[in-house]
Order: structure tokens, then sequence, then C-alpha cells
């Protein structure tokens, strides 16, 4: 049995933890951060200066399950719960490149999960409003972030949005859906911005789009993994 090894932040030792693997300490869990900024991010159209800052700071390994800890910072989508997933490495740093975050921005997470992207966007923007519909990923949300100020909790539909804190400069899909819905659209201020995974016959292609009017229309920039979303499917077309 092999085990690695990582600081509470209660007791300020280090705890053992099984994990049917290798030995992984905090100081190499910032190697393994530092290793996924210079050779998944940096080279692949992620160098934003603040981005790459974030990105580095923010321990991943924090918001996946234990066992999986040593896999977090590989360029794949970590498993969580309910049959959900966080977001490859890439994936993240290529949407929050494209939503262009301004320190005055107010922006919607949609699939905020364990919490992952919210403290990163929430390192970059204004305010943050983090949208997730499992009961228990939410909960482990709060627990890494009820500290900051800037984070604001919201639990429910994931494609329903949440309609009581827009209007939103920018709404960040983390992950994959068919199609953004309308009511989501609406809490989209005028010429606001919005990322997204697409799915487009079987491809999930990352997008950008901005508000015009009543409509969004996105742009693909990039064919990248990202984790499906529940609840985004476009309704089924009958033709007899």
């Amino acid at each position: 049995m092999l085990y690695y090894y990582c600081n509470t932040g209660q007791t300020g030792i280090n705890k053992p933890h099984k994990f049917w693997g290798m030995f992984v300490n905090q100081s190499q869990f910032k190697a393994m951060r530092q290793h996924m900024v210079e050779s998944q991010l940096r080279t692949s159209d992620v160098n934003d200066p603040a981005i790459l800052g974030a990105m580095a700071q923010v321990p991943r390994e924090a918001y996946v399950p234990e066992a999986r800890a040593s896999t977090a910072y590989m360029d794949r989508a970590i498993p969580l719960t309910e049959g959900r997933a966080l977001n490859p490495p890439l994936t993240i740093g290529r949407l929050i490149v494209e939503a262009d975050l301004a320190p005055t921005d107010k922006v919607l997470l949609i699939g905020a999960a364990s919490g992952y992207t919210a403290d990163i966007v929430a390192r970059l923007a204004g305010h943050v409003v983090a949208l997730e519909e499992s009961t228990e990923l939410a909960a482990q949300a709060r627990t890494h972030l009820d500290a900051r100020d800037n984070i604001t909790f919201v639990e429910g539909p994931l494609n329903q949005g949440a309609a009581a804190h827009a209007p939103y400069d920018v709404i960040i899909v983390d992950g994959a859906i068919e199609e953004l819905p309308a009511i989501i659209v609406t809490q989209l201020a005028p010429e606001g911005r919005v990322v997204a995974g697409i799915v487009d016959r079987a491809v999930t292609r990352l997008c950008y789009g901005v508000r015009v009017g009543e409509r969004v229309a996105f742009n693909p920039f990039a064919d990248m993994e990202a984790a499906p979303l529940p609840g985004f499917a476009k309704p089924k077309v009958f033709s007899f």
C-alpha cells in the first residue's frame, strides 16, 4: 500500500492518505502545477500572465477526490461525483482567455462543480456567481471558497442560470452543452460575452459569443475535450 501526503491546513502537519500509486507531497503538487502552466497552458495559447498566475496558484488537487489527487494535473477531465467531471486544465484556460475578464466584470459561472474554476475566475474578475445543481458538489465548493468575499454561491438547475443576480458582463459555461437556453441569454448584459463548449455532431467546440439583441451568435475557436453538463440537450425533432 502506498500513500500520498497532503497538508490539511488545519494542523500544520502532513496527513497521510491511502492511494494506490506514488508518494505525492505538497512540494511535488507545486511542481506539477508549474509543469501544467509551462507545458500544457503556455504552449497552447494560454499565455496571459494574469491567467497563468492564477492557475499557478490554485491547488487543483484540492478540488478532486483524494484518490485522484495525483492525476489532477494531467491534461484530461477528472471524474468527480454524480457523473460530473472537472474539465482539463487547458480547456478551462482557453475558456477563460476567450472570456477576456476584467477586474470590474460580474461573471456567471455555470457548472461550478467543486469550485476550481470559480477560484481562478474570482482572482481575475470583480464578482463571480457560482451556479451548481449538485448539492454534494455545491457543498464542496462552499467548503473551499466560503471565505472569498467576491463569490456568491447559487444552488439550482444549471440550465436556468441565476436570474436573481443578473445581468452579467460574462457567462462562462464550464463544460459541454448542446445549446444555450434563451433564459440564460436574457441574463447576459447587452454586448455581454459568453464562452462554452458546444457539442456539434459529437465534436465539442469551444466557442465565444456576444449578445446582440436577444441572440448570441457563437464562433468556435478550438476543438477540445469538455465534460458534459446535464440539462442542455436540444429538443428532439421528429420527422414523419
